[in-house]
């Protein structure tokens, strides 16, 4: 086990469904802290910046214009194993392949209305929460 951090961003689809208070009810639930938390409106442009990774993919477009379209909440959240346990806790990013019980199998809508994003390794965990915060908005 190792302490680790990562992002995880509630995306526009759940702020605008008013899920921000469940998705944090199941992440201190399961024991990740959150050592930082904001809403954010992404511009299209800031979007494309935070998806960079994706720019050749055929989603990128319609992703970056869904992740700019409304507040999304970004938190940083911290704990052993915690990229890991997020992405079981998140589930599947094709919410019909998610096991019951996981956020997207539960909430999702659409494969990229999904509720929710997280960091898939330590080196995005890095980008990712760079992109969105700096050192003194984390706390510990």
């Amino acid at each position: 086990m190792r302490m680790e951090r990562t992002l995880s961003i509630i995306k526009p689809d759940a702020v605008g469904r008013g899920l921000i208070g469940e998705v944090i009810r199941r992440l201190e639930e399961n024991n990740l802290k959150i050592v930082a938390l904001k809403m954010v409106c992404m511009t299209k442009a800031q979007a494309q910046g935070f998806y960079a990774v994706h720019k050749e993919r055929p989603f990128f477009d319609s992703l970056t214009d869904f992740m700019s379209s409304g507040p999304a909440v970004v938190m940083v959240l911290e704990g052993e194993n915690v990229i890991a346990r997020y992405r079981e806790l998140m589930g599947a990013t094709n919410y019909r392949e998610a096991a019951e019980g996981t956020i997207r199998r539960e909430f999702a809508t659409d494969i990229e209305k999904n509720v929710v994003h997280g960091s898939d390794a330590a080196a995005t965990a890095a980008f990712e929460i760079a992109y969105f915060f700096n050192s003194f908005e984390i706390v510990g």
